[in-house]
């Protein structure tokens, strides 16, 4: 058996370490209450933006009357032999398997597209880190150069959640459509997990070019939260005051959606397919942030989710713990009994 000093050396330690567990836990509730704010903030502009671009798909000539093809280049669709697939993941760790599921999200799509040309640019220091040991990093494939690159790494961004900045989604928005528009990818996907609250949450990849449908998420894999990650999440948020659902926003949303289907002719200052040719690559890079934004959410959650099990786990061992060194002293205290009975008896 142990001895009772070392495991009192061991329960001080764990209770250190539920003390720290605990503490992260709360951090990762404070920032998530403030992720969903921002989040939140910026979807009224992301829902104006989509509702103005719809009613300029009704008003606007964006398809060629006699070939049939779209006249914006984000809306043609071809073969997709050279993709560009977009990985957010964290920085850091310690959030359970959010980092895990979405490299495992990452590796499945990577596995349907299995002889393709595919580019893989990180949002993140785990996915870098993990895919950089997988797969060659190469510079970025452009349309004059036919050789094929296969799977390789062609950029990364590390260090970016601390404060999510629009700028950083529009400079991405802007460099991918310059490469679809000159014909460098065919498409590109972006791999994040969608956040709507602590309890709903799904793992996607999410097509952002070419545009399908605007307005309409284009999912090629997607994984939602199993039923355990369910009552662990809402436990977690329960103890750490944060909210389990999301605010309900159908009226403003529904009042909003009203722009695009109202039966008034709207005048534009520019012509509306001059606006509309403006406006898309607005619409792409708010798809991307939107992606980021959601990313950060759900790290938090997954982070608070996580810590609070470690809690949990800490004070079921400092319980176990306590136990054992009960017993070890009580065996003790009876062995010197024992021991003083027997040294009386063999001096009478």
């Amino acid at each position: 058996m142990a001895n009772i000093l070392d495991i009192r050396r061991r329960i001080r330690s764990v209770t250190n370490t539920r003390q720290i567990t605990k503490a992260m836990k709360m951090v990762s509730a404070a920032k998530l209450r403030r992720a969903q704010e921002r989040a939140l903030a910026a979807r009224p502009y992301a829902q104006m933006l989509t509702n103005v671009l719809k009613s300029l798909v009704s008003r606007a000539e964006i398809y060629d009357s006699e070939t049939g093809e779209p006249k914006h280049p984000l809306l043609a669709q071809r073969p997709e032999h050279n993709i560009l697939l977009i990985v957010v993941t964290g920085d850091k760790g310690l959030a359970g398997a959010f980092n895990t599921n979405i490299l495992k999200a990452a590796v499945r799509f990577l596995q349907s597209q299995a002889g393709e040309n595919i580019e893989i640019e990180t949002i993140g220091r785990k996915g870098r880190d993990f895919l950089r040991r997988r797969y060659p990093t190469a510079a970025p494939r452009t349309a004059e150069s036919q050789t094929p690159v296969g799977i390789a790494l062609v950029g990364e961004q590390i260090g970016v959640f601390n404060r999510i900045d629009y700028s950083l989604a529009s400079e991405m928005a802007e460099r991918v459509i310059k490469r679809y528009a000159d014909n460098d990818i065919d498409a590109v996907y972006l791999v994040y997990n969608e956040f709507k609250s602590v309890i709903t949450q799904r793992l996607i990849v999410e097509k952002v070019l070419p545009i399908e449908h605007v307005g309409e998420v284009s999912v090629a894999l997607a994984e939602g939260m199993s039923e355990e990650e369910r009552k662990r999440a809402l436990e977690a948020a329960k103890g750490a005051g944060v909210g389990i659902r999301p605010p309900d926003t159908h009226e403003a949303d529904a009042a909003a959606a009203k722009f695009a289907t109202g039966p008034v002719d709207y005048i534009y200052e520019q012509p509306a397919e001059e606006l509309f040719r403006s406006l898309l690559p607005k619409y792409v890079g708010i798809q991307i942030f939107r992606g980021l934004l959601e990313s950060v959410a759900a790290e938090h959650a997954a982070r608070m989710t996580a810590m609070d099990a470690a809690t949990s786990n800490a004070t079921d061992m400092i319980d176990s713990l306590t136990l054992v060194m009960n017993r070890a002293r009580q065996a003790k205290i009876t062995k010197e009994i024992i021991e003083i009975v027997s040294g009386a008896a063999a001096a009478q």
